[in-house]
């Protein structure tokens, strides 16, 4: 019996690791699109004459897109499948990220990033399905995470082409590489890419039934309610955080006094930091009690956050920029598995698109509110600290959406 089960057993193990390979490689291109606009922010607003205002416009626009993009891409992959919709999704961003290298005024921006939003926001609750539904339940938290380290990978190497593209017209080769990529990787995905079989059971046995239940049900339905409310304000709030940092972080850092360079090797800090946070906690996550986990991860976080409000020497800023890297991106992928595993299949794409298009409000509030803060003079440390009691409440709701889930 053991020699007849090891090959089945061999050929699984291949098959969840080629999956979560191509759908890491999909990720590092989201990441580098999400944080592009962060990285060229200061040479973008030099060239354009953008305002702290208008600048925290730019930075959500792309975020207004995520939002939609998000709830649409989550509902079609339970109708369509996955892999179809992150094909969808990554024709999408990619395109209309070449378009925002060639923009040539304000409001074009802005449309252009809430295009490619669209298309980033329908790939992600498709490549957590996937990357959920290649593994054993018990390692979806591990499984996850590592697709999602690639999100941070893609950040640096967008800090690295910000930090290796000189001349104030440099900005745009960030978007070419954010653009061309996902096109080029499209059809490999297309080729390579299996639909996730636990997918593709659940859906042949639901058509006979006329597709997944309404939207409604799925997030409310049999004893779901306080668990989906609890994983939405937790996302709300740890988005807020993230997105302040990844949009803000570059321009505050220059107004201390860093240069440019300087800025960026911190964002390269803060996305190493990013990496370590998030494979600590998929791991953890399987192996401890989560709870657990979730303290630690977001005292990581408040930790950072005052650490940030208060020094000034480029040491202890990337050692502050590293352990929020850490702490709050670490926490982004913990919430990811959690909407993963607390859906049933047939219906985990819709969950999980509405948790992603929540999270993304306050991907779009946090860029915004810092904007119009800092256009009203309050000082960087102002606004760092008045984050520690955002991530205070998501620390909490969290926490007690961390129980035992009875999905498959």
């Amino acid at each position: 019996m053991e020699t007849s089960t090891t090959p089945l057993a061999a050929h699984r193990v291949t098959g969840a690791a080629w999956v979560l390979g191509l759908c890491f490689a999909v990720a590092m291109l989201e990441g580098v699109d999400l944080q592009s606009t962060g990285v060229a922010a200061p040479r973008m607003a030099r060239e354009f004459g953008l305002s702290m205002s208008q600048m925290g416009l730019a930075f959500s626009a792309g975020m207004f897109g995520l939002l939609p993009g998000a709830m649409i891409g989550g509902r079609l992959a339970d109708r369509m499948g996955r892999k179809r919709v992150l094909l969808l999704s990554m024709v999408a961003f990619g395109a209309f990220s070449l378009l925002t290298a060639h923009v040539s005024s304000f409001a074009m921006l802005l449309v252009a990033r809430l295009c490619t939003g669209l298309g980033l926001g329908g790939a992600m609750p498709n490549l957590i399905a996937l990357s959920a539904e290649a593994v054993a339940p018990r390692l979806r938290n591990t499984a996850v995470s590592v697709m999602y380290c690639g999100m941070p990978l893609g950040g640096a190497l967008a800090a690295m082409i910000g930090v290796l593209s000189t001349g104030d017209a440099a900005w745009r080769h960030i978007f070419y590489v954010g653009g061309i990529a996902p096109l080029l990787v499209a059809p490999l995905v297309l080729a390579w890419l299996p639909e996730s079989a636990a997918y593709a059971a659940q859906a042949t046995r639901a058509n006979a039934e006329d597709g997944p239940p309404p939207t409604l049900a799925v997030l409310f339905g049999e004893g779901r309610a306080a668990r989906t409310l609890q994983i939405w304000l937790s996302f709300f709030c740890t988005l807020i955080v993230l997105y302040f940092l990844l949009n803000w972080l570059p321009s505050l850092i220059v107004s201390r006094g860093l240069t440019r360079t300087q800025a960026g090797i911190t964002q390269i800090v803060f996305n190493v930091g990013s990496v370590v946070g998030v494979l600590a906690v998929g791991t953890l996550t399987d192996r401890w009690k989560p709870r657990r986990v979730v303290a630690a991860i977001y005292a990581a976080i408040v930790i950072a956050l005052f650490m940030l409000a208060g020094v000034r020497e480029l040491t202890w800023i990337s050692i502050a920029v590293l352990l929020a890297g850490m702490g709050v991106v670490g926490a982004q992928s913990m919430l990811y598995a959690l909407a993963a595993t607390s859906y049933p299949t047939r219906m985990r794409g819709t969950g999980v698109g509405a948790a992603v298009a929540v999270g993304r409000i306050g991907s779009i509030v946090g860029p915004l509110v810092a904007g119009q803060l800092l256009a009203g003079g309050a000082s960087a440390t102002t606004v760092i600290g008045a984050s520690v009691p955002v991530a205070a409440v998501a620390a909490l709701t969290a926490w007690l959406a961390q129980r035992p889930a009875n999905v498959a």
